[in-house]
């Protein structure tokens, strides 16, 4: 009971802390304020922290707090900078037990590396049927993990152009190919060829760029699949491969490359402008036979429609949020969707 009351009490002095620093930051950027011996800058600000909670407040998270606070002179959850609070401790591990106040990462860490210094995940799908997990970094590295024996196994593609950033994934449930989206590419990768190793299309040119993909589901077993795609002028494509675009008299070796190039206008594609700004995320919820999209745009944020939308001009369900939204899901058993901004 002492430990909560103490945390209650220090949780009520972080609060007026941040707000007499959005008060100053607000006087600072009207003018009325001049500064003196008690403005709160980043120093202050992570000592007093320091002093109110002790070590387990990570210094990643305080600047991130401090960053967004002075930057939007919003006051964040509390619950961004200090996780979970949970008030029992019997029962964990002594290596979980050291900061009950915050949330604790239980995770198992792949110590075999995926991506070079200076690149980054830019996308990670599960594939729960085949049981394995697709991950795509910024700068090309495409790699599967299976877990089937309970270890990690991996095997990697590595797609390289000079100004072209993946920036998402997927999997191919029917042609049992890997999808990824480039900004100005889509590439094709048949990762389980034996003849080459590097057995990858690359579908192109593509006009805006491209931000996310995400494959349509359905119940159909056709040799087919289609993909929803997002681009940084508001638009969502979707686009329908089949196995005939993937046979030898579709595509052309390009020079010193084991790329095969497959012309974009060869695929059935269909395009509608949803959104007034980037279009973040994608996903077609087989659930509700809809697809999502959202958006930065405060005016547009999120879409949740029929895919046949995607194919006339009737209005679309949509919905506004300050900011917009970042990220949605569905949850099938509470038949709720949930959007983060």
């Amino acid at each position: 009971s002492l430990e909560l009351l103490d945390f209650s009490n220090a949780l009520e002095q972080f609060q007026k802390l941040v707000d007499k620093m959005i008060i100053q930051k607000t006087k600072e950027r009207s003018g009325l304020y001049t500064g003196d011996d008690d403005e709160i800058d980043y120093n202050k600000f992570s000592k007093t922290t320091r002093t109110l909670f002790g070590s387990a407040v990570k210094d990643h998270n305080i600047q991130a707090f401090f960053r967004k606070t002075i930057n939007n002179l919003e006051k964040p959850d509390w619950l961004e900078i200090f996780g979970c609070f949970t008030g029992e401790s019997d029962g964990l591990p002594s290596h979980l037990k050291e900061s009950m106040v915050f949330l604790v990462s239980r995770k198992q860490q792949i110590t075999s590396s995926v991506v070079k210094r200076k690149d980054m995940i830019k996308g990670i799908v599960k594939v729960p049927h085949l049981d394995f997990t697709i991950t795509a970094s910024q700068k090309g590295v495409i790699t599967v993990f299976n877990n089937q024996r309970k270890s990690f196994f991996r095997y990697s593609f590595y797609f390289h152009q000079d100004t072209a950033w993946i920036t998402g994934c997927d999997f191919l449930p029917q042609l049992k190919y890997i999808v990824a989206v480039t900004e100005s590419t889509i590439i094709v990768w048949d990762y389980k060829s034996e003849e080459n190793k590097n057995n990858c299309f690359v579908i192109k040119p593509m006009k805006n760029c491209l931000l996310c993909v995400s494959t349509v589901t359905t119940s159909d077993q056709s040799a087919k699949d289609s993909i929803l795609m997002g681009d940084d002028k508001g638009c969502v494509y979707l686009l329908t491969m089949t196995s005939d675009h993937f046979i030898m008299k579709q595509y052309k070796a390009e020079k010193e490359s084991q790329f095969r190039v497959l012309d974009s206008e060869n695929f059935n594609t269909v395009k509608r402008k949803l959104h007034e700004d980037w279009v973040g995320r994608v996903k077609y919820i087989s659930a509700l036979k809809c697809f999502g999209s959202c958006s930065s745009d405060s005016f547009c944020s999120f879409v949740l429609d029929d895919i046949k939308r995607l194919e006339d001009n009737l209005p679309v369900r949509e919905f506004s949020v300050p900011k917009g939204v970042n990220a949605f899901a569905y949850c099938r058993k509470a038949k709720v969707v949930v959007t983060g901004g």
